[in-house]
């Protein structure tokens, strides 16, 4: 049986996140893994009758938020002995964790649920389900927000 080496946590800075995050954390310490922590992000493209627009303004404090928050993270999760990198990745969610998976490496993905239902899962999609049906390595799922 493999041992897991290189934790990916996909983060959305939701609570649902935070539990996946603190799952992968516990289980890192027990196995001696590195952890690292992925947000995706997105840009806008907004159609107009004269054809789509990009607000270069935007894009550049997508990043930088995107940055700040994924480093609070990161620093909330800093625990001795344990590595915890962060990784900022452009592009729709779970093709970019699978990318971030394949290039780092990683043994194993935790991540958390969302739990959607009904019309809201069919409209939306499940970024969790298209990577547990691509990814490049096992992947954890953990539902719910952080335990007490």
């Amino acid at each position: 049986m493999a041992t897991a080496k290189h934790i990916l946590v996909p983060h959305d800075f939701s609570d649902t996140a935070e539990g996946a995050l603190t799952y992968a954390l516990d289980l890192a310490e027990k196995l001696g893994a590195t952890v690292t922590v992925v947000h995706t992000y997105e840009v806008p493209v907004y159609a107009f009758p004269e054809g789509p627009a990009l607000i270069p303004q935007l894009a550049g404090q997508l990043e930088t938020a995107s940055r700040a928050a994924l480093d609070g993270v990161v620093r909330r999760a800093t625990r001795p002995g344990l590595t915890v990198r962060a990784t900022l990745r452009l592009g729709p969610a779970w093709s970019e964790i699978d990318a971030a998976a394949r290039e780092g490496g990683v043994d194993l993905i935790v991540m958390g649920t969302h739990g959607r239902k009904g019309v809201a899962r069919a409209l939306l999609g499940s970024v969790t389900e298209k990577v547990v049906r691509t990814a490049p390595c096992p992947v954890l799922t953990v539902q719910g927000s952080p335990l007490p």
